[in-house]
């Protein structure tokens, strides 16, 4: 049968990640793939619960800024994922080419947009608050 003596990752994709070095220890490449999908789990929580946001920025006191809000969920969660793909592909390339692994590029973005959102949240709640506050008797 034809490619019966080829490496088993001869056939497998992406070929930048799986066509160059040797087949790491499979409990380190499994780890990687865990940490690329806890990244994945990550960003789609965060873009579910922008998805959330929006349902109900109809009732909010600020629906500009629960908006706002959503909005940064849904790219944050969007870069978590994306980082989740960049990272996982430099790993498994590092590993298979035994390198050291390379830095965490990208997740003072990532750091940077979750301190974001925080902080609007936090600024809503706020808002919402004296707002309430305001209302009462």
């Amino acid at each position: 049968m034809a490619g019966e003596d080829a490496e088993p990752g001869d056939n497998r994709r992406p070929r930048s990640v799986y066509g160059v070095g040797t087949e790491p220890d499979a409990r380190f490449s499994l780890a990687n793939e865990r940490t690329a999908l806890a990244w994945v789990r990550t960003g789609v929580g965060l873009v579910a619960g922008g998805v959330a946001l929006t349902s109900f920025s109809t009732f909010a006191d600020l629906p500009g800024l629960v908006d706002l809000v959503a909005a940064v969920a849904c790219l944050v969660g969007a870069s978590c994922a994306t980082y989740a793909l960049v990272s996982w592909r430099r790993n498994e390339r590092a590993l298979r080419r035994r390198e050291p692994l390379p830095a965490p590029g990208g997740l003072p973005v990532l750091v940077v947009g979750v301190v974001l959102l925080a902080v609007l949240i936090a600024a809503y709640a706020v808002a919402a608050g004296l707002g309430a506050a305001a209302s009462l008797p």
